[in-house]
């Protein structure tokens, strides 16, 4: 799964808005709309970035290296500024961990899911560098800076009559990033709900469609939010810092618990390697933010406990201890999420059933 997000800056807020809209309304419609639209835009996104990596590397063979010439002079290696950087570059890779969020909905995923992340994660860095190389055959490195989009600006030097093919793939790659991450982030709300960490509502799914509506359209509104900030990098540094904080958490977990429970049943099991490398490397995103980017990491932190009361008013705390408006207040609003969107909650033993 790829995810081209950090090349739609050029969308404004209000078309963003509107596109979360309509892939909230196509995923609560049917769940293979929005397979189908994934798989589409995918396919859509590859073949443009083909297009653009065979005309680099014409552009490459025919001796057009001059852009390469002394390509790492006045290089910044500060260890601040690449964990900064590491964290845009990251959140274009974010696909392969998409694809966990939606292991329930998968076939066999014992074998499917390491399987397709250990065939994506390879062909996506090939196809992410041979694209940077065709771009920089063809731009210098101001041009690439200055444009809001890299892949429009390429398409303008060199595709000739077919230049308008790139701006729509550009357009449906923000279609397939979207929905993918919408698909994705509302399973993480629905099974949290559903394992009792966050209000029932959020682990309601239509009685006829199947589709979890009330964790869709949360997970739309909370997207709406975030597009108050107007600096798409200064957000992905305000999500990078909690995702890769609460990544490595889990990860961390699993290491616990391969050592604490080494008998326990492990459909997926990998040599401990793999995740302690991983642990390292999240270490150093996390924490060299904290000197080089102070105030912005201060944020995400703020962030994410501002859930910590919420989560002890509304989940922690027994019903019988909880204010008697705010139980009011879940129970009005899980009785009315039933009735607006026709759903009924699921819990651990009827997905066991299902």
């Amino acid at each position: 799964m790829i995810n081209l997000d950090i090349l739609n800056l050029s969308l404004s807020h209000r078309h963003c808005s509107d596109l979360r809209g309509l892939l909230t309304a196509v995923n609560c419609g049917n769940v293979k709309w929005g397979n189908t639209m994934q798989v589409a835009s995918t396919v859509a996104k590859v073949l443009a970035l083909i297009v653009i990596i065979i005309a680099g590397m014409v552009k490459l063979c025919q001796g057009y290296t001059t852009n390469f010439e002394n390509s790492f002079d006045d290089s910044n290696l500060n260890a601040g500024d690449l964990a900064l950087a590491l964290y845009s570059a990251l959140y274009s890779y974010s696909g392969w961990d998409t694809l966990n969020f939606v292991t329930e909905e998968l076939k066999n995923p014992e074998r499917n899911l390491p399987l397709s992340i250990a065939i994506s994660i390879p062909l996506v860095t090939v196809i992410y560098v041979l694209t940077n190389v065709a771009y920089y055959t063809v731009l210098d490195l101001n041009t690439v800076l200055d444009s809001e989009a890299v892949a429009v600006t390429f398409a303008d030097e060199i595709l000739g009559f077919a230049r308008w093919l790139i701006p729509i793939s550009v357009a449906i790659s923000c279609y397939g990033g979207l929905n993918s991450t919408l698909i994705a982030v509302s399973r993480l709300y629905f099974v949290g709900s559903r394992e009792g960490h966050l209000p029932t509502a959020l682990c309601m799914i239509h009685v006829n469609r199947y589709t979890p509506i009330p964790a869709l359209i949360f997970s739309g509104g909370m997207s709406l939010i975030y597009l108050l900030v107007e600096d798409v990098f200064q957000l992905i540094n305000y999500f990078s810092f909690n995702y890769w904080l609460f990544i490595g958490l889990s990860i961390v977990s699993q290491i616990y618990l391969r050592f604490k429970f080494p008998d326990m049943p492990r459909p997926v099991k990998l040599s401990l390697f793999f995740p302690i490398t991983f642990c390292l490397c999240t270490v150093f995103l996390v924490v060299v933010p904290l000197y080089s980017d102070t105030i912005n990491t201060m944020v995400g932190i703020a962030i994410a406990l501002s859930g910590v009361p919420a989560y002890y008013l509304c989940i922690y705390l027994p019903p019988d201890r909880q204010p008697r408006c705010l139980q009011k207040l879940l129970g009005f609003l899980t009785l009315n999420v039933q009735k607006l969107c026709l759903c009924c909650a699921v819990d651990s033993e009827d997905r066991k059933e299902m």
